[in-house]
Order: C-alpha cells, then structure tokens, then sequence
C-alpha cells in the first residue's frame, strides 16, 4: 500500500540500508528513516483504509510500531532481494544459452526455472541461528546459547540432494531448496517473490528475443559485500524489442 509517488524515497532509503559500502552509522540512520515512514503510513492507513495488506492489518490487534516493523521488513527485504534474484537470474540466464534457449522456447517452463533459480543462485546467505537448548547435530554437540552459521549456498549446492549441483539445469526438480529458510520461519513474502519472477522472466525474453550480455561475463560488477548477493549493474544489448 505504499504510494507510487513514495518510491525513490523508500527504495533511496532501502539502497542505504542494504549498500555495499555503506558504514554502520549510515545503514543505522536509513533504518530509522524507514521505520519512520512506515509510521506516518500506518496512520494514514488507519484514518483511511485502502486496498492493501497494510491497510488490512491495521484491522489486527497489531500496534503501530509493530505493523510499522512489519511493514519496514516487507519492504526493505522484498523489494531489494526481488530485485537482485531478477537481475542476477537474468545474469544466470545469459551465462547459459541452452539454458536461457529452453525457457525463450518454453515460457510455460517458468515456475520450475524459477525453483532452479533460487536454488543456483540462493541471494541471500548466511543466516545465523542461536540454539534455545543443546543439541547434537552430525554428531557435533551444540550448546544453549550458541550460535550457528547456516549456509543456504552450500545447503543448495549439496551433491546428496541435488546431482551435479553447481550446473544450471531449469528442467531439474529443485523442490527442497533453502533459498526462503525452512520450517516455521520460512520467508513470508515467498510466494509473492515466486509470482513476480515467474511473471517478469518470460515477459523480458519475449519482449527482447535478442537480449544478450554488452560485456564479457567476467566484467560484469558484482555485490559482494552485502547481505544480499547480486549484480552491482548488468550492461545488455538487443537489436530488437516486441511489443
């Protein structure tokens, strides 16, 4: 429900708190100024109600500060990690011919090359999890209070769940992946992170049939020094667009 007119400053807002470079007292401030959007936008939501999810939770006996926190994580933690998965699919795609032929030749193919997507690609890496008793795990004891670091790259390039795992293969079965965690705190806005790439794929291979890379792969920027792994820029090129 956030307004169209509100964009550049909450994805100006979003850039800050997720930039490569950006120090701790800067990631700091962009988080409050979020927080505070969110705030005035909660009451608006609450004087006048629209057609959306936020408006929809103000009717819960959620207070301001938490649909604001709920609302701050939607934002921040879809639109960037959305964007990068789009943007460094596309990258996957154009990397692998075959590849990106099958699904140009399918676009029915779409939900299952998402899956393979999010699995080669798992944007979002580490997570780090606290054990709320001790437990043993392969044969490692794990004490209460203990941290773990959980690679979801590593989970999803495992040889005992996925052969050949480091291939990209959009016709392989990649149900289990971790690309949205596991269990009861699995990603909230999953699905509709799923519908936004099933959609955007086919639609920018039909409408650009010749989109193709405009450097070398191995110039191509990447996001390395950030929560959320991607592309810094993708330069394409094409020779023609279809409506």
């Amino acid at each position: 429900g956030v307004p169209y007119a509100d964009r550049d400053r909450f994805r100006g807002q979003v850039a800050a708190l997720f930039g490569q470079t950006a120090a701790p007292e800067t990631r700091e401030g962009a988080l409050g100024e979020l927080f505070a959007y969110l705030n005035e936008l909660v009451l608006a939501k609450r004087a006048e109600p629209t057609d959306d999810l936020l408006s929809e939770l103000t009717t819960s006996d959620l207070d301001d500060e938490e649909l604001a926190g709920i609302g701050s994580l939607l934002l921040a933690a879809g639109l960037d990690t959305t964007a990068n998965m789009l943007a460094l699919g596309t990258f996957a795609l154009l990397s692998n011919p075959g590849q990106l032929a099958a699904l140009r030749a399918e676009p029915a193919l779409a939900g299952q090359a998402v899956e393979e997507l999010l699995r080669y690609l798992s944007v979002a890496d580490p997570l780090v999890r606290a054990a709320l008793e001790d437990i043993e795990v392969e044969g490692r004891l794990i004490r209460a209070g203990e941290t773990v670091t959980v690679s979801v790259q590593a989970a999803n390039r495992d040889p005992r769940r996925f052969p050949r795992p480091d291939g990209l293969d959009l016709r392989r079965e990649a149900v289990g992946h971790l690309a949205f965690g596991h269990g009861a705190h699995q990603c909230l806005g999953q699905q509709l992170a799923r519908a936004e790439m099933t959609v955007a794929f086919p639609a920018l291979l039909a409408r650009f049939p010749t989109l193709r890379l405009a450097v070398p792969a191995h110039e191509v920027r990447m996001r390395e020094r950030s929560n959320i792994y991607g592309v810094l820029s993708l330069p394409v090129t094409w020779d023609e667009v279809r409506p």
